[in-house]
């Protein structure tokens, strides 16, 4: 095939140019966004007099071949091509012979390539926020409402040390307030992210691109599989900027690694209290993996490899990054390397989030096992000082009192509900009535003792 830019050049490219250099075996995923740019390119040409309406409309029922092949999965990319503009290029060329030198008059790869990157993560963007992340988010929200489930409270924790009760709801809506800002943060790149064209190589082209603002998911739309991709495309502000700005996958992927360390956080909880030490859920069979030596091992394997995951987006990020550092006005070639790293953060955090709505529909609270951790009297130090302060004691001197109390119990082997009241008086505070003192060392009371707006109450 002859390639867009071998005019200049009088020998063949060397075999091992052409392999290093090829980007076909990753980029075809922006197979169908090439298409649809290819497609509005066609009536803008057709607009400007470039092309016939003949010319354009056997153009369009080319484009419009190719993108349906793409939508039904019969598309195959060409691996013998440079990347995936030329494949489809070489696909419209066998439909329409030199009617295809035409399509691009005014444009270029360069343009061409960030257009069709910024329609793939506009649609994946939608993809993991409307089916992934809100499907996550409701499955926690189904989990939260099962009946046996309604009102536990467990143990919260700070240094991975028993700090104060909360409610079981309370401790699963923190994480449900992380994935709702990770939702909204994608959301804000999105928006925030135009698609543009007419930036050519550089420089801009002989077209007025701004008269002619087409809608292209009028293309998409056609498609089921494409058809949330909703994509307005404007003329660019900035003709050097469109074709060298790489903020936009920066920023994802930077959203992106933020999912994966939430992802992580919550994973890693899953799986302490998986443990034999805590024991508070059980993970479903379907969902863990066993071991080729010890019968009894039953792993969770998937938070495992969720966890693990977070450092593969992190590196994608700092590639990306990396890559983009010294790099001069306007398009390099080093660019070419900003999708693996894309593709790469999308998937993995779609199957991610995928595997953990299943795994969290099938888990099970031991509830037996929580309320024996509750027992753990350190968990309503911080009640203990409350009750001295409503008597008038200082904060800080409470504070100092109940640490000493607690030692001393720790150290005489001696509940506080069973020390006599003479010794909480006499050796401790005074103003302490054991009958009321005791009522404390209950989890609801103290949980519903909470009266700030951010409480972890009922």
């Amino acid at each position: 095939m002859t390639k867009l830019w071998g005019g200049r050049f009088s020998k063949e490219t060397n075999p091992l140019v052409e392999k290093f250099t090829q980007s076909i075996h990753y980029d075809y995923k922006i197979a169908a966004y090439d298409v649809v740019g290819s497609l509005t390119h066609v009536t803008i040409l057709e607009k400007s007099n470039f092309l016939t309406a003949e010319e354009a409309s056997k153009l369009r029922e080319s484009l419009t071949e190719i993108l349906g092949s793409i939508s039904n999965g019969s598309f195959k990319a060409d691996e013998t091509c440079e990347d995936i503009h030329s494949d489809i290029q070489k696909r419209i060329e066998k439909k329409v012979g030199d009617l295809v030198l035409k399509l691009h008059t005014a444009r270029s790869r360069n343009d061409q390539v960030v257009f069709a990157t910024k329609c793939y993560c506009k649609y994946h963007i939608l993809e993991v926020l409307q089916k992934n992340i809100e499907r996550l988010i409701y499955s926690i929200g189904q989990l939260l409402e099962l009946e046996e489930n309604k009102n536990i409270i467990v143990p919260g924790f700070t240094h991975l040390q028993h700090a104060q009760p909360v409610y079981l709801k309370d401790y699963w809506m923190a994480y449900v307030s992380m994935l709702d800002r990770d939702s909204n943060r994608l959301k804000y790149i999105s928006e925030n992210m135009k698609i543009t064209m007419g930036a050519g190589a550089l420089a801009g082209t002989p077209i007025l691109h701004g008269l002619y603002n087409e809608k292209a998911d009028e293309y998409l739309n056609s498609l089921s599989s494409l058809s949330k991709a909703l994509i307005n495309i404007e003329p660019t502000s900035n003709s050097l900027d469109a074709v060298s700005d790489r903020d936009f996958v920066i920023e994802i992927i930077s959203a992106l690694s933020i999912i994966a360390m939430h992802l992580s956080r919550l994973s890693e909880d899953l799986i302490i209290w998986s443990t034999k030490e805590f024991d508070f859920i059980e993970i479903d069979d379907a969902f863990c993996t066993g071991s080729s030596l010890m019968p009894q091992k039953k792993n969770p394997d998937v938070l495992e490899l969720i966890r693990g995951n977070t450092g593969r987006l992190y590196g994608n990020l700092i590639s990306v990054l990396t890559m983009m550092k010294g790099l001069p006005l306007t398009y390099n070639r080093d660019m070419q390397l900003d999708k693996e790293p894309l593709f790469n953060s999308f998937e993995v955090i779609s199957e991610e989030l995928q595997v953990l709505e299943g795994l969290i529909k099938t888990l099970k609270f031991n509830r037996p096992q929580i309320e024996d951790h509750l027992k753990d009297e350190s968990l309503y130090a911080t009640d203990l000082a409350y009750y001295l302060v409503d008597k008038g004691v200082p904060f800080k001197t409470a504070h100092t009192i109940i640490g000493e109390l607690v030692n001393y119990s720790i150290s005489n082997k001696i509940r506080i509900q069973d020390m006599p009241e003479d010794v909480l008086k006499k050796k401790f505070c005074e103003k302490i009535v054991r009958k009321e003192f005791n009522k404390l060392f209950d989890p609801k009371v103290s949980v519903e003792s909470k009266k700030s707006i951010n409480r972890t109450a009922k």
